[in-house]
C-alpha cells in the first residue's frame, strides 16, 4: 500500500454447499479486514462452491482475518500465506507460455498422462479448465480440457509437441499445443 503499510499475500481455497451468498460473505470478510482481493478462480462443482483466492492484507490484520474466516457458516476456508514477490504480475512474463487443448473420449488417467508429459519437460500448469460433454452422433462422453502453461525461455517445444503426438495416438484424443506471446 502507498502508506506504508506492511502486507501480508495470502491464498486462500474455499470450499461448501454452493448456495447464493457465498462470494460476498467472503468478500465482505476480506474487506473488513482491510485485504485488497488481487485475483481468484471459482466455479460450481457437482454442487459445491470451490474457490481460490489472492489477497493482500495488513499483515497486523492476518490473524483476525483468518479468525473471521473460520466463522463463515457453511464454508471451509483455509489460508496460506504467499509471498509477495511470486504473485507480483511482472514475474507472468518471463517464460514461454502455452496453450494446450484436448479433446477426445473419456476414460480414467488421461490428465494423469498427460500431466506427467509436461512435468517431464519442466512445463508448469498455471490453469487448467476440464469439463465432459455428450458425444454429437454417439452421446459417448468426451473429455475436454484447456490449459495454459508456462516453460523456461529455452526449453525444447519440439520433443514436447512429439511426446504429446505420441500419447494422443496413445490415448486416441486429439491434443493442440500452441505457444502465446
Amino acid at each position: 500500500m502507498a502508506d506504508g503499510t506492511l502486507l501480508t499475500h495470502l491464498v486462500l481455497t474455499a470450499i461448501g454447499d454452493d448456495r447464493p451468498g457465498l462470494v460476498e460473505e467472503l468478500a465482505t470478510a476480506i474487506s473488513a479486514h482491510g485485504g485488497n482481493w488481487l485475483e481468484a478462480s471459482m466455479a460450481q462443482l457437482a454442487g459445491k462452491f470451490a474457490g481460490i483466492v489472492n489477497v493482500a492484507v495488513p499483515t497486523d490484520k492476518v490473524e483476525a482475518l483468518k479468525t473471521a474466516l473460520a466463522q463463515l457458516k457453511g464454508l471451509k476456508v483455509s489460508a496460506e500465506t504467499a509471498s509477495a514477490e511470486k504473485s507480483a504480475p511482472h514475474l507472468q512474463t518471463i517464460g514461454r507460455h502455452l496453450t494446450l487443448t484436448l479433446v477426445g473420449h473419456d476414460r480414467i488417467g488421461i490428465v494423469r498422462e498427460v500431466a506427467q508429459v509436461l512435468a517431464r519437460h519442466a512445463v508448469n500448469v498455471e490453469e487448467l479448465a476440464t469439463y465432459t460433454s455428450s458425444a454429437p452422433m454417439s452421446a459417448e462422453v468426451l473429455f475436454h480440457a484447456e490449459a495454459e502453461l508456462c516453460a523456461a525461455p529455452d526449453f525444447d517445444a519440439r520433443a514436447l509437441k512429439l511426446e504429446l503426438e505420441k500419447l494422443s495416438d496413445d490415448l486416441m484424443v486429439d491434443i493442440a499445443l500452441g505457444e502465446t506471446l
